[in-house]
């Protein structure tokens, strides 16, 4: 994620663009919070609080029960996820300006790949109108096309998250649905706010921080290298967030808020992700060798 700024009639404003290279110029200015906490749980939630946001991930993977208070062997039941729709936002603010990119589409949590369409706000790509951009999202990688740059419009782009920065979790304006279930799995201050009602579905409302690193390392092998590149760009490596579980333990909405310093104004960025129609079918199929772009990016 860049920001930069161009001059039109209006004056100056930011606006944000996705960028494959130098995503996070000022790598030691990076934050994605505040300073570490000890873990704990508010006394409305108890400690089933924390347990329960810590095994989000794994219930979406359809690896462990979301019902209970321990972690068990999921049976094969409504109760797994294991795919679903998922809806997604990330708003930037810089200097006064906001902007907010959008994504749509459907995730496979069990093999941790998804097909997004995201769509660029206007004039945000240094033009009136740009295509949507299709996002192809695999363990380890990030595909997308309609990427601009001078890249071809027939040609994909592949990027490995490990080496990012920030771990592809604001480069692609999407942060990929699992690893935001996974960055759950770090969280060391988790207060239960409420229980209310989402889009229908009566959940119950987290709030915490997560630490990035602790998250990595607790990580299912796929997220573990992206998360920890993460966990190294980052000069701060706890994210406030919000959760939303529904009754069988699986998440429902998230909402990340990550902050760093780049050229120009701080960056806010608060990525969310709303997941629903779960059980939904999800084929995603990975560009072949000659269709990936291997030319050089120009940068935004």
């Amino acid at each position: 994620m860049v920001v930069r700024q161009h001059r039109s009639k209006g004056g100056v404003r930011a606006v944000c663009a996705l960028a494959v290279v130098g995503v996070m110029a000022a790598t030691a200015g990076c934050s994605a919070g505040g300073g570490g906490a000890p873990a704990v749980a508010d006394e409305r939630g108890g400690a089933d609080s924390l347990d329960a946001v810590h095994r989000a991930a794994a219930v979406l993977a359809g690896t462990v029960s979301g019902t209970g208070t321990a972690a068990v062997a999921a049976p094969d039941s409504s109760a797994v996820a294991g795919t679903a729709e998922v809806l997604t936002s990330m708003e930037t603010a810089a200097g006064g300006t906001r902007v907010t990119i959008r994504g749509r589409g459907t995730y496979d949590f069990r093999n941790r790949t998804g097909r997004l369409t995201v769509v660029l706000p206007e004039d945000a790509a240094g033009e009136d109108e740009h295509r949507p951009i299709t996002e192809l999202l695999a363990p380890g990688a990030l595909y997308m096309m309609n990427r601009g740059a001078g890249v071809p419009a027939d040609k994909w782009v592949r990027v490995d998250t490990t080496t990012l920065k920030d771990g592809n979790l604001v480069t692609g304006g999407v942060t990929d649905p699992m690893a935001a279930a996974e960055l759950l799995r770090g969280a060391r201050q988790v207060t239960y706010v409420e229980k209310t009602v989402l889009a229908g579905v009566a959940v119950r409302h987290y709030r915490g921080t997560a630490d990035i690193g602790l998250a990595a390392r607790e990580a299912a092998p796929g997220s573990r290298g992206a998360l920890a590149a993460a966990a190294k760009g980052f000069s701060k490596v706890t994210v406030p967030f919000d959760a939303y579980l529904d009754e069988q333990g699986r998440l429902r909405k998230v909402r990340h808020r990550f902050s760093f310093a780049n050229k120009g104004p701080a960056v806010e960025v608060v990525s969310t992700t709303l997941l629903y129609g779960f059980g939904v079918p999800v084929s995603v199929r990975l560009p072949d060798g000659r269709d990936i772009y291997t030319g050089q990016i120009r940068q935004e």
